[in-house]
C-alpha cells in the first residue's frame, strides 16, 4: 500500500470542534485530572460519527437496532462524554461532576452506568473483540446495525487486537469498522520507539481488512470515508486516522507530559481555554 504522509497538523478547527474541546477542559476543571492528549486527538473522529453516521436514540440507549460505537481506548473518554452530553444521553451538568463523588462520569467509561456507553473499557486491547461479538450478533439477528470500534495506536501492540482482526476477516464482517487514532504517541514514548507499527496499513490489509488512511482531524474526509463503509462487502473495514495528540492546545500537542495530568490548576484551565480560542 502506498505511503500516506498525513500529520493532521495543518488541519484547522471550526467552532464545533473548539466547542467540544471546551467541554473536555470543563471536565478537567471539575475533576482536576484526566487524559487531555488522548481525548483531544479523538474529537473529530467522534464528532463525525455522532453528528453524521451513527443510528441511535438518546432517549432509548439500548434500542436494539442502533449502531454500536465502542471506545476501546477508554482513557480518551472525555471526548466521548462531550459527545454523549451534546446528544442528550445525559444532562449536560454531569460534565462538571467528572471524577467527583455522586457523578456518573469516571476516568474510564462504564457500561450500564453511563447512558450511551456500549462497553466498559480502559484495560486496552479488548474493544475489537467486543465489537467482533456485536457484529456477529447483528448478523445472526439479521439487523442492519454497524459496529464501530475506536482504538489507539499504542493499544495496537496488544495481541488480542490481531486475534480479533483475524477472526473478523474469517467471518467477512463487513458491518464492522475499526478506526485507529494514530497520533504516534503512547503513554511513555512514541509508537516508533516503543514498538513500531509500520507498515501499519499493510498489516491490516494482510489480515484481510479493507483499509483507508486519512487525516483524522479533517471532518470532510472522515465523513466521506465513513459514509462509504463497508469499503468491501466481503471484508471488515479499517480506517487509520492520522491525528495529533493534544490537538488544539499547542503545548500539549505531542507532549507526553499531557498524556494524563493530575492536580490541574485554575491557571492551566484558563490557559487551555485561551489556546482553544486562538487555535486555527
Amino acid at each position: 500500500m502506498p505511503e500516506v504522509n498525513i500529520s493532521g497538523a495543518a488541519t484547522s478547527l471550526d467552532e464545533r470542534s473548539k466547542d467540544l474541546r471546551r467541554s473536555v477542559v470543563r471536565m478537567l476543571k471539575g475533576g482536576g485530572r484526566g487524559h487531555l492528549g488522548a481525548s483531544l486527538s479523538l474529537i473529530e473522529i467522534l464528532r463525525v460519527l455522532y453528528d453524521d453516521i451513527l443510528n441511535f436514540n438518546p432517549k432509548k440507549p439500548q434500542w436494539a437496532e442502533r449502531d454500536r460505537c465502542i471506545l476501546s481506548k477508554g482513557h480518551g473518554c472525555l471526548a466521548l462524554y462531550a459527545l454523549l452530553a451534546d446528544k442528550g444521553f445525559f444532562d449536560d451538568s454531569e460534565l462538571d461532576r467528572f471524577c467527583r463523588k455522586g457523578g456518573i462520569l469516571g476516568g474510564h467509561p462504564e457500561f450500564s452506568k453511563v447512558p450511551g456507553v456500549e462497553a466498559s473499557t480502559g484495560s486496552l486491547g479488548h474493544g475489537l473483540s467486543l465489537g467482533l461479538g456485536f457484529a456477529l450478533a447483528a448478523r445472526m439477528d439479521k439487523r442492519s446495525s454497524k459496529v464501530f470500534v475506536i482504538q489507539g495506536d499504542g493499544e495496537s501492540n496488544e495481541g488480542s487486537v490481531w486475534e480479533a482482526a483475524m477472526c473478523a476477516s474469517k467471518h467477512r464482517l463487513s458491518n464492522l469498522v475499526v478506526m485507529v487514532d494514530y497520533n504516534k504517541n503512547q503513554s511513555y514514548g512514541s509508537t516508533s520507539q516503543v514498538q513500531d507499527l509500520e507498515p501499519f496499513a499493510d498489516k491490516w490489509q494482510s489480515f484481510g481488512w479493507a483499509v483507508k488512511e486519512i487525516d483524522g482531524h479533517d471532518v470532510g474526509e472522515l465523513k466521506k470515508n465513513l459514509e462509504s463503509v463497508p469499503f468491501n462487502f466481503e471484508k471488515p473495514s479499517a480506517i487509520i486516522c492520522h491525528t495529533i495528540k493534544g490537538k488544539g492546545v499547542s503545548y500539549a500537542e505531542g507532549n507526553l507530559e499531557w498524556h494524563h495530568k493530575s492536580n490541574i490548576t485554575d491557571e492551566q484551565i484558563e490557559s487551555m481555554y485561551a489556546e482553544i480560542e486562538a487555535a486555527i
